[in-house]
């Protein structure tokens, strides 16, 4: 290891020069407190910038382990150190001068939610704090401005390090704050199957968002609280007693009048799967973490899987046990994403009519008179839905504004009203009573066949190298082919996405044999990530990626929307795919 002072040396060495010396900085060099490791630089000043990582050691950063103990304290800290650098840095942004990125410092761009990164990691062992960030490197032109650098490195890195990676010049109340906020969520994550519920909303949170666009609360928002029939009362660690509306386990259906919170309800629940930060005014919104928002899915490819509990006797003689197809319709991709997520392990459906295939929801009573169930290859959700929950555990929460055919079958029923829940469950069912229910089948389906295997990519088996690009949080492109990840909508972060592209890199180049299913090759990735954490998925100590954990879900459904990923079944035609749009037929509302 090199010492500042070298490293000082060295840009006096090659001011002036081309750009293509600023590789000879590449290394590692002790500051006052801290390592500066230049981990990557770019080809020339209009690429991408430069990867940075300084690494504090445990007992130089101080920070007590009582504050990342667990896994979720650790996470939740490692998210405010990135946030406070963060804050930091953006006073230094292109204060050094230059030609394309030149000055650029940034680290990554927490959002609403607690994503562990690649960004911070604290050591849990150790204490050891490793940052990482990216720099423009500066020129003029393509000519090397090494004071410019000298600048960023020695007085504004060393600042944002002193400041924000250094327990003693903190706020200590602060941080404990966050740690104890921390357990606080993973407390009512813990009491929720206790309690047989499968999501909780606190009485006093802010639901409505500042805009569509932006994530942060509605100033002036309607705060929730909860119909007196739901309320549940617990005792956190740290807030101590706090009341709020418990969703149990079962069917729940959301009703009420458009612009009355139903949809901003379920966005809640949806991203209740995460913890976020005090002040977002969704802290205590805690979901099941294994919960799936489902919805219709226009066009997306379906490879292998068994949507037979759903859809059966396609005219055209389609296989459904291990259907294939390029350009789903709407309610086959409804009922494949149905059966992925059951696959991927949820035990909660999410599902907004106005995303849905209105065919694949529900048939009325009229509608199966003139139609008769033998005409129609389709086995609605509704009348499986009872069959979902009672057979396989898995809770389902609909937002419905347009049909009450869920009434009859729903075990709790909240009606939003200017944003505020009522349980008329008592009311809906006795008003129910007057219109016939829905007949369901007489004989339950087969269990889903999940033995689904892919197959590793050729491009994979060598050493050539794989070109990926994130394009937000809509897709990821691996070589020529993007993974369309649009309406896989609890996907919050760009971060995520990212990760989502390494891990099918690093699954077909280590773990994909043709042999293992997806499930098992999802439960080794976790295990390589648990292991050595996401960075691990880069393969490669320099240049390490800015990622944000996925869930287990969302690996599942970046697999099942890899379009060149060819799957083996164990059942089914193993012919090609064919479209649906070929055949007009059987598409619900997008």
């Amino acid at each position: 290891m090199q010492s500042s002072a070298d490293l000082r040396n060295l840009l006096n060495r090659i001011d002036h020069r081309g750009y293509p010396a600023y590789k000879d900085t590449r290394g590692a060099y002790q500051f006052p407190g801290y390592v500066l490791s230049i981990d990557h630089v770019q080809g020339d000043p209009f690429a991408s910038p430069s990867k940075v990582s300084v690494h504090v050691a445990g007992r130089t950063a101080g920070f007590p382990g009582e504050l990342y103990r667990e896994d979720y304290q650790r996470i939740a800290l490692q998210d405010e150190l990135t946030r406070q650098f963060g804050k930091r840095v953006e006073r230094f942004a292109f204060k050094a001068k230059g030609s394309g990125k030149s000055g650029l410092i940034s680290v990554s761009r927490c959002g609403q939610e607690i994503l562990e990164r690649t960004a911070c990691r604290i050591d849990p062992k150790s204490g050891d704090v490793v940052l990482r960030m990216e720099i423009g490197f500066p020129a003029n032109g393509r000519t090397i401005n090494a004071r410019e650098l000298e600048k960023i490195l020695f007085e504004f890195v060393p600042e944002c390090v002193k400041n924000a990676l250094f327990y003693k010049n903190m706020d200590a109340a602060r941080l404990r704050a966050v740690a104890d906020l921390a357990e606080d969520q993973h407390y009512i994550r813990g009491m929720l199957p206790k309690l047989g519920l499968c999501a909780f909303v606190a009485d006093g949170s802010v639901l409505p968002r500042e805009s569509g666009i932006s994530p942060r609360p509605m100033k002036g928002g309607v705060k929730f609280r909860s119909p007196k029939e739901l309320e549940v009362t617990l005792d956190l660690p740290h807030r101590g007693k706090i009341t709020g509306m418990g969703i149990k386990k079962g069917i729940t259906l959301i009703v009420g009048g458009g612009y009355h919170g139903k949809s901003t309800l379920l966005k809640a629940l949806e991203l209740g799967v995460y913890d976020h930060i005090a002040g977002d005014g969704r802290e205590y919104v805690i979901t099941d973490n294994t919960a799936m928002k489902i919805r219709a899915e226009d066009g997306r490819s379906i490879q292998k899987t068994d949507i037979s509990m759903f859809i059966n006797d396609l005219p055209n003689g389609k296989d459904t046990v291990g259907f294939c197809t390029e350009d789903a319709s709407g309610s086959t991709s409804q009922a494949a994403n149905v059966v992925e997520s059951m696959e991927a392990g949820a035990s909660l459906l999410l599902i907004d009519e106005d995303t849905s295939a209105t065919n694949f929801m529900i048939r009325d009573e009229l509608m199966q008179r003139v139609i008769h169930r033998d005409m129609e290859p389709i086995t609605p959700f509704i009348e499986r839905i009872r069959e979902l929950y009672e057979d396989y555990g898995i809770s389902t929460v609909i937002v419905a504004g347009s049909s009450g055919s869920y009434f009859h079958i729903a075990d709790t029923i909240i009606q939003m009203d200017r944003y505020v829940p009522k349980d008329i469950t008592e009311y809906a069912k006795k008003e129910a009573e007057s219109y016939p229910a829905v007949t369901c089948p007489e004989t339950p389906a087969a269990t889903p066949d999940f033995r689904r295997c892919p197959q590793p990519g050729q491009a994979f088996r060598g050493n050539d190298r794989i070109k990926m690009k994130t394009m937000g949080r809509e897709a990821v492109m691996i070589n020529k082919e993007t993974i369309d990840l649009r309406y896989v909508e609890q996907i919050t972060d760009s971060e995520q996405v990212t990760a989502l592209g390494y891990c099918m890199r690093y699954a077909q180049r280590h773990i994909l044999d043709g042999k293992k299913d997806i499930r098992r090759i999802v439960d080794e990735l976790e295990q390589v990530i648990e292991k050595g954490s996401l960075s691990a998925l880069c393969e490669s100590a320099s240049g390490i990626a800015c990622m944000a954990a996925p869930r287990r879900q969302e690996i599942f459904a970046c697999f099942n929307r890899y379009r060149s990923l060819k799957m083996n079944g164990q059942k089914g035609d193993t012919g090609n795919a064919v479209s649906e749009r070929q055949t007009g037929r059987y598409r619900g509302k997008a």
